[in-house]
Formats: structure tokens, C-alpha cells, sequence
């Protein structure tokens, strides 16, 4: 199995498409073809990307490791996904304010759902 196979393998174990993936990491949208037909060769940045967002090695997708490293296929809601692939584009200042928002959030429904049962 060739790394474009294992991509391809992972792609389908999570449910997202080549399209998806080059939009979520920044790739052009044919490079998957190119590599498929042979025309370009993954670099070591690009397998580096694809490699973080799917969760494996680089080692995993070039064939160096013989079984794939457990971890648990993450599905995402609209909110979390949109969270998930939009973050990279948010500040520091930014992820800080909507991590206290959140936990502002649960604090809230919490003390809702307390009050409640009493």
C-alpha cells in the first residue's frame, strides 16, 4: 500500500472527502489527483499536514509503521466541525475568549439544571 492509498484508506475510515481535506489543511484541490497519477510527489510538509489531520504518523502514511496507531475516528456536530477546521485562522486572544465563553456556558447550564431539581 502506497501513501496515497493509506490517505485514501483514511479518508474513507473518517467519512471525508478529498475535496474536504485539501479545503480543511489548504491544498489545491487536485493535488490528490496529481499524486494518484504520479505527476507530483507528496512533500515531507504536505504528508506532514495530512499526517496531523487525520491523527498518524508520517511514519504510518510512507509505510514504516506496519499498523495503523489506535485512535478513535472523531465525528463532529456542524458547531465543532466548523470550530475544529476554523481555528487555525482565530488569535490566541481569540481561542481564549471562546474557551471562556464556553466554560461561562456549561457553568451556566449547570447551575440552570441544579436549580431546577430543586
Amino acid at each position: 500500500m502506497d501513501v496515497i492509498d493509506k490517505i485514501d484508506l483514511l479518508m474513507k475510515q473518517k467519512g471525508v472527502s478529498a475535496y474536504r481535506v485539501a479545503k480543511d489543511i489548504g491544498f489545491s484541490n487536485g493535488l490528490f489527483t496529481q499524486w494518484r497519477k504520479h505527476l507530483q510527489t507528496p512533500s515531507a510538509d504536505k504528508l506532514s499536514k495530512i499526517a496531523n489531520y487525520f491523527g498518524v504518523t508520517v511514519d504510518y502514511l510512507m509505510g514504516n509503521e506496519h499498523s495503523r496507531p489506535e485512535f478513535e475516528v472523531e465525528t463532529f456536530d456542524d458547531f465543532s466541525y466548523a470550530m475544529h477546521n476554523e481555528s487555525g485562522n482565530l488569535s490566541d486572544s481569540d481561542k481564549e475568549i471562546l474557551l471562556n465563553l464556553a466554560k461561562d456556558m456549561a457553568k451556566h447550564r449547570k447551575e440552570k439544571d441544579n436549580n431546577s431539581r430543586k
